[in-house]
């Protein structure tokens, strides 16, 4: 897909979930959420097609990387972005990943608790596990494995949110991510892209409701390695809610 091209149509279909107060988007793979100081095109300049008769269009309510696929929460309006901000700041929001990495854990789950700091103020965003950084916690459980178990699939839950930690928690444990070409063994043209996907985000937004739960389907390009480790296909679970004005103002008041 070529994101100078993209729709309106195109846009909406990625759609997952929608309320009155949140949406969430499915992702695709390589391309920045956000236009950087280099300028380029960015799937925010596309989010006009996603106000649904509100005035303004929606706005990140976090980061996913470039290369990353999958759940991405937006805010319709100032009021729910604030709202989605505190929860996403103070660690309230469930978020998922699935990743085929390279080479096999010994064990099949455990956490990753290694601090992560700049390499390199030169090098922009990349990072390094670094002692006297910021904490940095993953959770990780094993759900497959090819048959030569050179190959996993992986549920990874960030407990906390720093700059590619999974990335980085991946490559220090000596089972980079499938793809990497900064902390792992991907050439950097070329290669297969990364196997990095948010499967799914819970979000506590509501009171007295349960939360929202939403799920991305596994993108094409994740589909060989997942089947390999053990994958099954499956339907892809969409949620829309009702958006009609009452439901809208309810919502708002609810928070």
């Amino acid at each position: 897909m070529n994101l100078k091209e993209m729709t309106p149509e195109e846009m909406v279909s990625r759609l997952l979930y929608r309320d009155g107060l949140m949406l969430v988007i499915d992702k695709p793979a390589g391309f920045a959420v956000h236009n950087g100081p280099k300028g380029g095109v960015s799937l925010e300049d596309h989010f006009g097609a996603l106000r649904f008769g509100l005035p303004r269009s929606p706005s990140l309510a976090h980061r996913l990387d470039r290369d990353t696929s999958g759940c991405l929460v937006l805010g319709r309006h100032r009021k729910a972005l604030a709202a989605l901000g505190k929860r996403f700041k103070n660690g309230e929001v469930g978020k998922t990943y699935w990743a085929v990495v390279e080479g096999s854990p010994a064990a099949d789950e455990g956490v990753v608790d290694l601090p992560l700091g700049r390499l390199d103020v030169t090098r922009g965003w990349w990072m390094k596990h670094d002692p006297n950084g910021q904490p940095a916690v993953t959770k990780w459980k094993v759900r497959g494995r090819d048959p030569s178990r050179s190959r996993a699939w992986l549920a990874l839950e960030p407990l906390t949110g720093r700059t590619h930690q999974l990335r980085v928690h991946c490559a220090e444990m000596s089972w980079p991510i499938l793809g990497d070409n900064i902390y792992g063994n991907a050439p950097r043209m070329a290669g297969p892209a990364l196997h990095l996907h948010a499967r799914e985000v819970v979000v506590p937004l509501y009171k007295n409701r349960d939360p929202i739960k939403v799920t991305a389907p596994v993108p094409d390009h994740m589909r060989e390695a997942l089947t390999q480790c053990g994958w099954r296909d499956e339907a892809p679970e969409i949620a829309l809610a009702s958006d009609a004005p009452h439901e809208a103002a309810i919502s708002r008041s609810s928070l």
